[in-house]
C-alpha cells in the first residue's frame, strides 16, 4: 500500500485523486506545510508516500512513471515526489525545514523536491504533460495539452526496447506489446509470463525429443510462440513499471534454460533417429555460454572506466548512425530472437545436425566478429579501470581454493594476467589431445597453477576482462574432449549436465554482479571447487576410471554441483531483498 498527501485546496473538476488511486495511493489532503508534515510522520514506516501538488495537471502515465517506478528511492516530476521506505527520512527532513521556513503556507512541491538533500531520479516524459498551473488560463492550456496528447499510445510504445533485433522489432515487438497490455489488464505479472514462457519452451523440447518430423515441426512452432512470450514479460514490465530483481533473475537465467534445454531435446530427438548429436549440442551451449560471458567481462571491465574512448568505439557510433548498417550489425551477431528464428525454422525444415551445424558455425562467426572488436577497441583505448571492475572480473573468473592457495604463495606476478591465462589454457588444451593417459592430469596442474598466478594482482590491464572467457572455454572444454575420448554410451549426456550445471552457477554470478548483490558466498565456491578444481577432478576421474565409471562420476558431479547452486541461488534471489533493477536482456 502506498500514502499520497495532496497539499494545497483541492481544484474544482480536478481528477487528481481519482488518478492517484487508480494509481494503488491511498490520498490524504493536507492544506499546508505543516499539515504535510504531520501526516508524513503518521504514514507507517514501511510504505511508499508521494506528495502531490493538489493544482496539479498532467497524464496519468506521467504519474506513474515518477511515482510508481520501484527501481528508485526518490522520484519526482513537475508537482509530485515519491519516496520509498529507505528514502523516507531524506523526505522528513525537506519537509521538516519546508515547514519551519513555511509554517502554515501552502507546501509548494517543486521546492520540496530542490530541499532534498539525496539524488532524486526525473524520468523522461517526452510529450507526456506534468505540470502545476498558477491561473486559470494556464489550468486550461495544460489540461488542452493533456488531451492533444494520448498517453496510452506512449505507454504501449515505452513498453518495447529502445534497441533491440531485427527479427524482435519488426516480427514481434509489433503485436507483443498488445499482449503486454492484455496481461496487464487481467492482473498478470512478468514473472507469471516469464513462466509461461519457459513451459511452452519445455513442451518444445519434450516435442523435438520425439524425433519425429511432426514433433519437430510442433517444436519450432512453439519456441516461436515460447520467444513472443519472453518479449511480452519485459514489455510487461515496463508497462506496469513492475520492475524486480527476482524477475530480471528469472528473465535472464530462464532464458538460458530455455535454449539449452532445447539444445538436449534436439538431442534426444536425433538419438531416437540413430544420429548421435550430443557432442554438437554440448559444443553449442558451450559456445554460446562463452559468447556470453565475453559480453558480461567486457561491460564489466568498461562501464565504469575513465578516459574510456578509443577510434574503434568512434567508428562503431558512426556506423550505428547509418540506418542500414545498424540492422547489418545486429543480425550478423545472432541475437537471441534472430538465433531462436533460426532454430526453429531449421528444426522444423531440416534434422537436428543440420540445425547445430548452422547454429555452431553462425555463432562462431559472430564470437570471432564480436570478441574480435572489443580486443582492438580495448587496445586502441586509453580506459583507468576500477577497483571495482577489478573486483566483478575476478569473481567472474571462478578461482576456487586451489588457485586461491597459488595466489597467496606464489605473490610474484609471472606476466600479464591475460598472458599467463592463455599459456596456462594452452598447456592444458596441448594435454587434453596428446593421447597420453595421465597427460591432461599434468596439464590441469599446470592450467590451475596459472589460474592461480593470473588472479596475483588486479585484472586492470587491456585485456585481463578475457580471463574468465577463457576459464569458461578451458573448464567446458575439458569436459566435452574427455567425455567424447571416453566412447562410452551416456558419457555426453552426462558432460552436457555437468556443462549445464556449472554454467547455471556462472550466469547466477554474473546477475548477482549486475544486481550490486555481490558475488555469491565463497562456501559456495569453495564447496563447487572452483573453476580450476573442477577440471583438475574430471581430468583425475578420466584418468583413473573406465569409461563406464568416468559417466557415472559426470553424472554424480553434475547432481551435487546443481543441487548446491540451485538451492543456494533459490535462498539468495528469493530472500535477498535486492534493488529492483530492470535488465534489458543480453544482445546475443
Amino acid at each position: 500500500m502506498s500514502t499520497a498527501i495532496v497539499t494545497g485546496p483541492p481544484v474544482p473538476g480536478s481528477s487528481l485523486e481519482s488518478d492517484l488511486r487508480a494509481l494503488g495511493f491511498e490520498v490524504r489532503a493536507a492544506s499546508d506545510t505543516a499539515e504535510a508534515e504531520a501526516l508524513l510522520t503518521a504514514v507507517p514506516a514501511d510504505r511508499r508516500v508521494a506528495v502531490v501538488d493538489a493544482r496539479f495537471v498532467g497524464h496519468v502515465h506521467a504519474l506513474r512513471l515518477g511515482l510508481t517506478d520501484p527501481r528508485f528511492p526518490l522520484a519526482a516530476i513537475p508537482g509530485a515526489v515519491t519516496a520509498q521506505p529507505a528514502a523516507r527520512p531524506a523526505l522528513a527532513r525537506a519537509l521538516a525545514r519546508e515547514a519551519a521556513a513555511g509554517g502554515a503556507t501552502a507546501l509548494a512541491v517543486d521546492g520540496l523536491v530542490t530541499a532534498l538533500d539525496a539524488d532524486v531520479h526525473r524520468p523522461e516524459l517526452g510529450s507526456l504533460v506534468a505540470a502545476v498551473p498558477t491561473d486559470p488560463q494556464a489550468r486550461n492550456e495544460a489540461r488542452q495539452a493533456v488531451a492533444g496528447v494520448d498517453d496510452e499510445a506512449i505507454r504501449l510504445k515505452s513498453a518495447v526496447k529502445s534497441r533491440d533485433g531485427f527479427f524482435t522489432t519488426f516480427f514481434v515487438s509489433p503485436y507483443s506489446r498488445y499482449i503486454a497490455r492484455w496481461c496487464a489488464r487481467r492482473g498478470l505479472t512478468p514473472n507469471q509470463v516469464t513462466t509461461a514462457s519457459l513451459l511452452t519452451a519445455l513442451i518444445a523440447a519434450a516435442c523435438a525429443a520425439t524425433g519425429t518430423r511432426t514433433g519437430f515441426v510442433a517444436a519450432g512452432v512453439l519456441l516461436i510462440c515460447s520467444f513472443v512470450l519472453d518479449c511480452t514479460d519485459g514489455q510487461l514490465a515496463r508497462y506496469s513499471l513492475q520492475y524486480s530483481t527476482l524477475g530480471a533473475w528469472l528473465d535472464a537465467t530462464f532464458d538460458r534454460a530455455k535454449e539449452y534445454a532445447y539444445y538436449a531435446g534436439l538431442a534426444l530427438g536425433a538419438a531416437r533417429g540413430g544420429d548421435d548429436v550430443w557432442a554438437l549440442a554440448l559444443g553449442a551451449m558451450i559456445l554460446q555460454t562463452c559468447r556470453h560471458v565475453v559480453d558480461f567481462s567486457f561491460n564489466e571491465a568498461n562501464h565504469d572506466a575513465t578516459a574510456n574512448t578509443s577510434p574503434t568505439a568512434a567508428l562503431s557510433g558512426r556506423l550505428d548512425s547509418v540506418g542500414w548498417t545498424v540492422w547489418v550489425r545486429r543480425m550478423i551477431v545472432l541475437p537471441i530472437g534472430e538465433r531462436w528464428a533460426l532454430i526453429a525454422v531449421l528444426t522444423a525444415a531440416t534434422t537436428p545436425r543440420i540445425t547445430f551445424y548452422v547454429l555452431l558455425i553462425g555463432c562462431a562467426f559472430a564470437a570471432t566478429y564480436t570478441t574480435a572488436g572489443r580486443v582492438l577497441r580495448s587496445l586502441t583505448r586509453k580506459a583507468r579501470r576500477t577497483d571495482r571492475a577489478a573486483r566483478a572480473l575476478s569473481d567472474l573468473a571462478d578461482n576456487g581454493p586451489l588457485a586461491g592457495f597459488v595466489s597467496r604463495t606464489l605473490r610474484t606476478p609471472l606476466g600479464s594476467p591475460f598472458l599467463v591465462a592463455l599459456a596456462g589454457v594452452a598447456v592444458l588444451t596441448v594435454s587434453l589431445f596428446s593421447g597420453v593417459t595421465w597427460a591432461p592430469v599434468a596439464g590441469a596442474v599446470v592450467y590451475a597453477l596459472a589460474a592461480g598466478q593470473a588472479l596475483a594482482r588486479p585484472l586492470k590491464g587491456a585485456l585481463d576482462w578475457l580471463v574468465p572467457p577463457l576459464f569458461r572455454a578451458a573448464e567446458y572444454g575439458t569436459v566435452l574432449v574427455l567425455a567424447s575420448k571416453s566412447g562410452v554410451n551416456g558419457a555426453l549426456p552426462a558432460a552436457f549436465g555437468l556443462v549445464a550445471a556449472v554454467a547455471y552457477h556462472h550466469y547466477d554470478t554474473v546477475y548477482r554482479i549486475r544486481g550490486d548483490a555481490g558475488a555469491p558466498p565463497a562456501w559456495l565456491v569453495r564447496a563447487v571447487g572452483g573453476q580450476e578444481g573442477r577440471t583438475l577432478l574430471v581430468t583425475v576421474l578420466a584418468a583413473v576410471l573406465t569409461a563406464a565409471q568416468f559417466k557415472a562420476a559426470l553424472t554424480v558431479l553434475a547432481v551435487v554441483v546443481a543441487g548446491l547452486v540451485l538451492v543456494e541461488s533459490i535462498r539468495f534471489w528469493v530472500s535477498a531483498g535486492a534493488p529492483a533493477v530492470h535488465d534489458e536482456g543480453e544482445p546475443a
